[in-house]
């Protein structure tokens, strides 16, 4: 057995004759505790919200949506609906048609987005799983829409309100000035049937109605659309169909994934993750003095055993060893045992949902190899640098003294 990491063990198991070094070294053990379980609680919870927020984007945006480079609409041809049709992957897709619109009910007036669907939108996104009130859209029901529940308080619009009609208004397409706001605008009176609650970002954002009223509010014809979205077998193949439809589209379509739809909310979510990985990076530095002290005070009390080794032949650098493999042991332990609460913590929650956000939802967590890879480099990394300061203490000097 290497002889620095026998006596660094020896030093770790055995107590000191002094009380206070004894109190020191548990105090430095618990630090190191409590700071592994602080942080991969964290990271577990904060993955467990990450997955949650996502979650509702799973609900809302498709797995790929392609959009023309070159205006607002294109032509949905026979052709390029070969190209969707012969493509291996593609489990479904849907046309749409998304467009700035004014709003208006019962003196009440709001500017949105309307977005217009067809039969198969619900097969590419599941977006009736979030319905708080009334149905999805029908095609027995003409002109009818369904609103976010951030537009439903604005408009203070319930369902199927046969008293007044939601009435839409777009711009009729054209060049110059409006001399007559009344003749400026394409109209629809519409019935809304339903209201989603997702994110506070879509609640306020889309009106949903049948894509042939929206063709019509817009002066477009029945092939003319906005854009297609499109569900995949599995999120393996999205690169390579994004690719494959790139390839055979060319450059005057855009074709993004669900993160580049959403790249500010994916980058806010990283950037939170981030910052707080340093933050409690930061709270283990300030925890890991405690172990330099321990060290430190370990090597004043041990003096007299240092001159007894270095009397028997031990390098400085040898006896050095014994503390940086004692400090790395004291890390490893309390990583060891911070890492078992912190793991039961988690399935505990995970299975008996022990802390609850509402009465009906618990705190998400979420349980991820990545997190326990970053918790014990992080532990182990500093843990090591602390134990190198500390030794670094230990000089002829010190010893001979």
């Amino acid at each position: 057995m290497n002889f620095p990491f026998y006596i660094a063990k020896r030093y770790l198991f055995s107590k000191s004759s002094n009380n206070t070094i004894n109190i020191i070294t548990f105090i430095a053990f618990l630090g190191v505790v409590i700071g592994t379980l602080s942080l991969f609680v964290v990271l577990s919870g904060f993955s467990g919200l990450k997955t949650f927020s996502v979650s509702f984007l799973n609900i809302s945006d498709p797995d790929l949506k392609i959009t023309s480079t070159e205006g607002k609409s294109f032509t949905f041809s026979k052709d390029f609906k070969t190209i969707l049709d012969e493509t291996d992957g593609i489990a479904s897709y849907t046309k749409v048609i998304e467009e700035r619109a004014f709003f208006s009910y019962h003196n009440r007036e709001i500017v949105g987005f309307l977005k217009g669907v067809d039969s198969n939108y619900l097969s590419v996104n599941k977006i009736d799983t979030a319905l708080i009130a009334g149905n999805w859209l029908q095609s027995s029901i003409e002109n009818a829409t369904v609103v976010g529940n951030g537009i439903s308080h604005k408009l203070s619009l319930g369902v199927y309100d046969f008293s007044e009609p939601l009435k839409i208004y777009v711009p009729k397409p054209g060049l110059g000035y409006i001399d007559n706001p009344r003749e400026g605008f394409n109209v629809v009176q519409t019935q809304n049937i339903g209201i989603y609650a997702l994110t506070e970002d879509i609640d306020n954002k889309f009106v949903f109605t049948d894509i042939n009223t929206a063709q019509n509010l817009l002066s477009y014809n029945t092939t003319q659309i906005s854009g297609i979205e499109i569900k995949v077998n599995s999120d393996e193949l999205i690169p390579q169909i994004k690719n494959q439809l790139s390839q055979k589209l060319g450059n005057k379509f855009k074709i993004e994934t669900r993160e580049q739809l959403n790249a500010l909310f994916y980058k806010m979510l990283n950037t939170e993750n981030l910052v707080l990985y340093f933050i409690f990076t930061l709270v283990l530095i300030i925890a890991l003095f405690n172990v330099i002290g321990a060290i430190i005070m370990m090597i004043l009390d041990k003096k007299e055993n240092l001159k007894t080794l270095s009397n028997l032949g031990l390098t400085i650098k040898e006896i050095r060893r014994i503390f940086v493999f004692h400090g790395f042991l004291l890390t490893l332990f309390g990583l060891i045992i911070g890492l078992i609460i912190g793991s039961v913590l988690i399935l505990l929650q995970l299975k008996f949902q022990l802390f609850m956000i509402t009465k009906s939802l618990a705190y998400p967590v979420e349980f991820t190899f990545i997190n326990l890879v970053i918790v014990i480099f992080t532990i182990t990394v500093l843990g090591f640098l602390a134990s190198l300061i500390a030794s670094s203490r230990i000089s002829a000097k010190v010893i001979n003294q």
